[in-house]
């Protein structure tokens, strides 16, 4: 998994660097915000990321804001904010701004790597979850083809498609719904069955 690593400090990203590293992540670093929101909107962007609250140009928490009022994502990333800053009405204007969590250095290797794990399961989830909708609203697309008015044959009982075409009725719903058919032949039909087939072995006797 990718995390980001946003920090103008060089001593600060190279330890983050490494630490991410060596934990097994790919770290993808930058030195201010303008960068850091790049790579966030990129398509295949860090799932984490770690921004530091003071950089040039944009700042951590200009960062948080423009990244959540930004609607395309499938599954948005987890923030975590890095600061010396640690007010409570520091902490709580970073969690405002849309962060995640936050962390004040500093930091605590073994809390940092709590913080990433918990990130990771938050954006494992939320993943999940998005692959699950997509699933369900492609099922609900593959129902509504189903619905409405059917040309179906009075005789042969086909229906027409859409290319002018007539199908069995396994066929055509085979073809628009996630559905399989096992063919049997019900009661009724096998009566007639039954009769037609002693019919005409009658004829052919009374031929014979």
């Amino acid at each position: 998994m990718k995390i980001l690593v946003a920090e103008d400090d060089a001593i600060c990203r190279r330890l983050l660097e490494g630490t991410l590293r060596g934990w097994g992540y790919q770290a993808v670093a930058c030195v201010d915000g303008e960068r850091a929101l790049d790579e966030l909107m990129k398509p295949e962007a860090p799932s984490v990321a770690i921004l530091d609250w003071m950089m040039p140009g944009l700042d951590g928490v200009d960062v948080c804001r423009r990244v959540r009022a930004e609607k395309a994502f499938k599954t948005p990333p987890y923030l975590i904010m890095l600061t010396a800053n640690n007010r409570h009405e520091d902490i709580v204007a970073g969690l405002d701004a849309g962060a995640d969590d936050y962390m004040v250095k500093p930091f605590n290797v073994d809390e940092l790597r709590a913080r990433v794990q918990c990130g990771v399961r938050v954006v494992s989830l939320q993943k999940a979850l998005a692959d699950r909708i997509q699933e369900l609203e492609e099922a609900m697309s593959r129902v509504k083809r189903l619905q409405g008015l059917l040309p179906i044959c009075a005789y042969c009982k086909r229906i027409r498609d859409g290319r002018n075409y007539w199908n069995q009725v396994d066929q055509y719903i085979g073809e628009h719904a996630d559905v399989q058919f096992s063919h049997g032949v019900c009661p009724e039909c096998s009566s007639a069955l039954d009769e037609e087939i002693e019919s005409h072995a009658q004829e052919r006797r009374r031929r014979e």
